[in-house]
């Protein structure tokens, strides 16, 4: 499996540079991303633009392991598809469940929107008192 890993402030960026994405490619990368939940920076954009197809495994892996980072409040997004790998993704009905977006800027700027709410809905649950209440 060989890809490209840019790490930003908030997220890492994980460019697949192979044309298919075979199940298991999808088994490779899931190990690979799944050690950045242990680490300070946990989110993770996925880049797709150079995957032209990808197998109904490797499809059904990734939206799973998006799941798993939604469960351990990270930030999981899917860029630049390709219209063959969509349409898979489509046919699969995988499209509903996953947070897909155009272009990489979009992936950007959905993962720091979730960062900000992550953090807002941490600052609710610390327990600060309602107005009006008495301590």
């Amino acid at each position: 499996m060989e890809v490209k890993i840019d790490t930003k402030e908030k997220f890492h960026i994980i460019t697949m540079t192979d044309p298919h994405l075979s199940d298991n490619i999808a088994a490779e990368l899931t190990q690979l991303v799944t050690e950045f939940l242990q680490q300070k920076i946990s989110n993770v954009v996925l880049k797709l633009d150079k995957v032209t197809t990808i197998e109904d495994a490797a499809a059904t892996q990734i939206a799973a392991l998006q799941q798993s980072f939604y469960e351990n409040n990270a930030s999981f997004v899917v860029c630049d598809l390709q219209a063959e790998v969509e349409g898979k993704l489509e046919q699969l009905e995988l499209t509903e469940v996953m947070n897909i977006t155009r272009t990489e800027s979009e992936a950007w700027d959905i993962v720091q929107m979730e960062e900000i709410e992550r953090e807002l809905l941490s600052d609710e649950n610390v327990g600060f008192p309602n107005h009006g209440e008495e301590r």
